[in-house]
């Protein structure tokens, strides 16, 4: 399996999804590892159980199938360590936790994960710890926030409904030298598009719900830390005794398996549609970072390796009543496109995304914000069910 390595650390992506996270040898040939369920671990004797020695002690300590999913997402991330936690937030409170205490300030970014910002202004203010929202697009002028007891730096890139890009390598930069950590959820863009940690990111952050599942029917996170972080955030993971259950790490290495090929044709898909929507006069701005139009698309250019299929669009509308009701026309009047939250599956969704929560990165003023999420289907169709849309809308 050695020589198996070294080969697969110079392969392509989808051979390396293929094969990375655990030796079918090590399972009789099978290729798939097993399931193992686990919350009691036996100890030969009471020395072994005394001083932990062996690999195995409890259920919430790992088991070979979370490990070997565990395994996969380092070789992805290029991490020390990841730990495995049962949804996509627990992957972004878990750190956060981990990290800060009472007294300390955070600077989260303002086009954070929504369910991120209640975290943040309700647990993690009941704790004494202050958050600042900052612009995304600050760069390395975040450094005059900073204050003697900035301790975290959280990133969003592109921020979640807007897809504002951050300069991720310059945040980093200034957050070192101030001694803070840096965060970064990277969903969007999963470790094959963007590596965190190659750009100056300590912790990378993955709701595993999304690409890596495919499927729509997984709920899992993953944290991977680099060497300097790492022994921290498995002490705080233990501590606080959270884990990801074995069937759902299963799943997970499952879909691993053809996320590459099932990201390329979500970026194909949703990159034509964003370009055909450009054209539309119902159409007042697409948010997609990959357009050349896009403010922050040259950051979207330098860093990243590809797109995702999940982008914004603001529909062209006057005044908020006239916006919100185009918004549910255009929106229920979609039949191949669901109306639902998450992203990431097979099937395409779409939602009026409400943004009245943001402090410095403000909502557009020239209409709703839909937000897409662009399937595996045929772009045809989907293209036509837009269509169906902006004629309910005009309707209004």
């Amino acid at each position: 399996m050695k020589d198996k390595d070294s080969l697969l650390q110079n392969a392509g992506i989808n051979t390396r999804l293929t094969h990375i996270g655990n030796d079918p040898f090590d399972y009789h040939g099978f290729i798939n590892p097993p399931v193992v369920h686990a919350s009691t671990v036996l100890f030969p004797n009471a020395r072994a159980m005394e001083t932990r020695t062996q690999k195995y002690t409890y259920g919430t300590r790992g088991t070979p199938t979370t490990d070997a999913l565990c395994e996969a997402i380092d070789a992805l991330e290029g991490s020390a360590g990841t730990i495995l936690v049962p949804s996509g937030l627990a992957a972004v409170t878990i750190p956060f936790l981990g990290f800060v205490a009472a007294g300390d300030h955070a600077l989260v970014v303002d086009s954070v994960y929504g369910p991120t910002r209640h975290f943040c202004d309700t647990m993690l203010k009941r704790l004494g710890v202050e958050v600042e929202y900052y612009d995304p697009a600050v760069g390395a002028g975040i450094e005059a926030l900073f204050r003697p007891n900035t301790k975290l730096v959280h990133t969003e890139a592109p921020g979640s409904n807007t897809f504002e890009m951050q300069d991720i390598p310059a945040i980093s930069a200034v957050a070192h030298r101030h001694g803070a950590v840096v965060m970064m959820d990277n969903t969007w863009a999963t470790p094959l598009y963007f590596r965190p940690l190659d750009h100056g990111v300590d912790i990378s952050i993955h709701a595993s719900t999304k690409y890596p599942s495919g499927h729509s029917d997984i709920l899992l996170g993953t944290v991977s830390a680099n060497a300097e972080h790492w022994e921290r955030l498995k002490e705080s993971n233990g501590v606080l005794g959270i884990c990801g259950a074995p069937d759902d790490a299963y799943q997970i290495l499952r879909g691993l398996r053809t996320m590459g090929l099932r990201l390329e044709r979500h970026y194909e898909s949703a990159l034509a549609i964003a370009e055909w929507l450009e054209g539309r006069e119902d159409v007042a701005r697409v948010l997609h970072p990959a357009l050349p139009s896009f403010p922050s698309h040259h950051l979207w250019k330098r860093d990243f390796k590809g797109a995702s299929g999940i982008f914004s669009f603001v529909l062209a509308a006057e005044g908020p009543e006239k916006s919100r009701a185009k918004a549910h026309a255009f929106l229920d009047a979609l039949r191949i496109f669901g109306l639902g939250y998450s992203w990431g599956g097979y099937e395409s969704l779409a939602l009026h995304a409400y943004l009245n929560d943001r402090k410095v990165a403000k909502a557009p003023a020239d209409g709703p914000v839909i937000r897409l999420q662009i399937g595996i289907e045929d772009v045809a169709d989907l293209k036509a069910d837009i269509e169906r849309g902006f004629a309910a809308a005009s309707a209004v």
